[in-house]
């Protein structure tokens, strides 16, 4: 099994914490996850207009609302297939909509290459995502991965915040597009096993 960096779920504990704390203050999953998003765009706009600290600490804080909003759900009882789509369809429209505010940071300081490996960064992120959700429509399930979601916001969001976009754009293309390829083995070898 490839290596993983960051763990996929939050532990079990922590988890029904605050699953059970935000059941009780009676919010709604849906919510918290369309609340990521606006987060996200925020951070967008702000990495375009060069706050690169502010959108870093944002871009973080707000992906974090990813681990709340099925943790919420399943303790409220209001976990669901619409929820699910739209909470993987949100997630995926909130890290292109960031790494797209790369795009525009690059783009205006004239700064070509870096441009073109954040439009590669968006390929690979999306490329990942999409293998996944193509084998969870054919019966089985693909996590694994060196660079899924949760490492690829936390390498962008740190090399905002350190101030090292480049660096971490580059990081983000390369392994994201490893990630795939590693996804498309997977894939292959796993129709082949329920051939």
């Amino acid at each position: 099994m490839p290596i993983q960096i960051l763990p996929r779920k939050l532990p079990r504990n922590i988890a029904a914490f605050i699953g059970n704390s935000g059941a009780k203050l009676g919010i709604d999953p849906n919510a918290i996850t369309s609340f990521g998003l606006l987060g996200a765009v925020c951070a967008a706009w702000l990495v375009g207009t060069n706050f690169l600290l502010t959108a870093g600490i944002l871009y973080l804080f707000f992906s974090a609302l990813d681990f709340v909003d099925g943790a919420v759900a399943r303790a409220s009882g209001k976990a669901s297939p619409f929820g699910a789509v739209l909470d993987a369809v949100l997630d995926r429209a909130g890290e292109t909509i960031m790494i797209t505010g790369c795009v525009w940071y690059f783009v205006y300081r004239d700064e070509h290459w870096q441009t073109l490996v954040a439009l590669v960064a968006i390929f690979g992120s999306v490329a990942v995502s999409f293998i996944k959700s193509e084998g969870e429509r054919r019966g089985f399930e693909i996590y694994e991965g060196f660079f899924r979601r949760q490492e690829r916001v936390m390498i962008l969001g740190i090399g905002l915040i350190a101030d090292g976009l480049t660096i971490a754009i580059i990081i983000l293309a390369l392994l994201a597009n490893i990630t795939a390829l590693q996804r498309i083995f997977l894939f292959v070898t796993r129709i082949k096993s329920q051939s």
